[in-house]
């Protein structure tokens, strides 16, 4: 009965976020009401009873309130920092001049579909330093995507290029891989330079290589209007080029002040987004009036209260459902069930990250069903034998490359809305290389991790 309530609740869950219902809400009430099952069935409660308030009703708040401090004093302030830094870097104009520079040496290649996996290459390399996937993919619909059907290919194929410029997630800057280095507790510096990038270029490169072939064999089965006027609005803020260089500076920090460089200094995230914010402003100052430069701070931080509303909810909400299935012990009996069938550690890790990359196609989000799954994966892994990063990084990964896939995540719905195409036209061209971005990721996690 408990795990037939539970996978109920697991269904009305997928199907109402599916239906465009808050995804916050929806799993906030879900893992509640696998907390009651929990304490009904008597599979499991809310709060250990060390920790209980003396009401198992009031515990299941209690577990909300406990998570949601733990969240905002720890990953959530990551998020919020450098989310705020992202959108200050787009609203001084550094993003742009960083975009402008990565994509002007394309403009002497005139072997268009080279150009266009190269521009693939280039965007996932921007994407360390703009780690929003709709941010990115509108900047690089303003100057990639040009560049791209003036050579000869098609809209649907430049645009299926930029949708999935941001799917690996990849660097300190990305919510998710902080997710993950927290949950495996490592800094996140580690994570990205051991484990995470290894596996990126490989994955990056089986990823432009696919574009290239898959997008030219749609190319010559489609006559496509090569029309290459888009909507995109031109920013009117006009830096100088150098301030490209202004969103390199936190990696740059954190991988200065390293055991990569120097070890006896140490510096987190949230340090470097200030230390960042700080030399940006002085920059600022050299070129406009003090007075806008002391205004235009409360971008920071205004995006930093968006990113709490909409992303570290998001975390705390995903912790709450992963709570209440481990209340249900629906998990367990799930686990149980695999080890008692001798499943091997690999095949633990396929089943996870084919349950993730599901949930994000379907979902249209990488961040729901990562922050929904993350905080279990240490015990899962435990109990299969292997290091908890080697079942997070292929799952982290695995988020994002089936987001790419789903026609209702914003990234796809943006750039598609851009170029003037169907987003379920445009998923059957971004597929076959996010599939062959899933295997080969995967398959290379379980090399370097296991």
């Amino acid at each position: 009965m408990t795990t037939l309530f539970s996978l109920i609740v697991i269904f009305a869950v997928g199907y109402l976020i599916v239906k465009r219902y808050n995804p916050q809400t929806t799993l906030f009430i879900g893992g509640m009401i696998l907390m009651v099952a929990g304490i009904f069935f008597e599979t499991g409660m809310p709060l250990p009873e060390s920790a209980s308030s003396g009401s198992v009703a009031l515990d299941i708040f209690t577990f909300v309130k406990q998570t949601t401090s733990k969240t905002v004093a720890g990953l959530g302030l990551i998020i919020m920092a450098v989310g705020g830094f992202a959108h200050y870097m787009d609203h001084i104009g550094a993003s742009r001049a960083l975009v402008s520079i990565a994509i002007k040496p394309l403009e002497y290649f005139k072997a268009p579909y080279l150009v266009m996996a190269l521009g693939y290459l280039i965007g996932q390399f921007l994407n360390i330093f703009i780690p929003s996937a709709s941010g990115l993919g509108l900047l690089l619909m303003v100057t990639l995507y040009p560049i791209l059907v003036r050579l000869g290919v098609s809209k649907m194929s430049a645009t299926a290029v930029i949708a999935t410029a941001a799917c690996l997630d990849l660097g300190p800057a990305s919510g998710n891989a902080n997710l993950a280095a927290r949950t495996a507790d490592m800094p996140v510096t580690e994570y990205f330079i051991s484990y995470q990038l290894p596996v990126a270029l490989i994955t990056m490169v089986t990823i432009a290589i696919l574009h290239l072939f898959v997008q030219r064999w749609f190319d010559r089965r489609e006559v496509e209007n090569n029309d290459t006027e888009i909507s995109a609005s031109e920013s009117e803020c006009n830096p100088p080029i150098w301030y490209a260089l202004l969103p390199v500076i936190p990696l740059a920090l954190l991988l200065i002040f390293s055991p990569m460089a120097i070890e006896s200094v140490k510096i987190d995230v949230v340090t470097a987004m200030f230390v960042s914010i700080a030399v940006v402003m002085l920059c600022e100052t050299f070129r406009r009036k003090p007075k806008s430069v002391f205004s235009d701070i409360l971008v920071y931080f205004d995006s930093m209260g968006r990113q709490f509303a909409r992303v570290v909810t998001l975390v705390v909400a995903g912790q709450t459902f992963a709570h209440g299935l481990k209340t249900t012990g629906l998990l367990n009996t799930v686990i149980d069930g695999a080890l008692a069938a001798s499943v091997s550690p690999a095949l633990m890790v396929i089943l996870m990250v084919l349950i993730i990359a599901l949930a994000a196609i379907i979902m249209g989000s990488g961040n729901a069903p990562f922050f929904s799954f993350a905080a279990i994966v240490p015990d899962i892994a435990g109990k299969v034998g292997i290091p908890a990063v080697a079942m997070l990084m292929p799952m982290q990964l695995a988020s994002g490359i089936a987001r790419s896939m789903s026609p209702i995540t914003g990234a796809v719905v943006s750039v598609a809305g851009v170029a003037g195409v169907s987003p379920f036209e445009l998923v059957k061209r971004t597929a076959i290389p996010m599939v062959g971005a899933l295997i080969v990721s995967t398959a290379a996690s379980l090399i370097i991790g296991v």
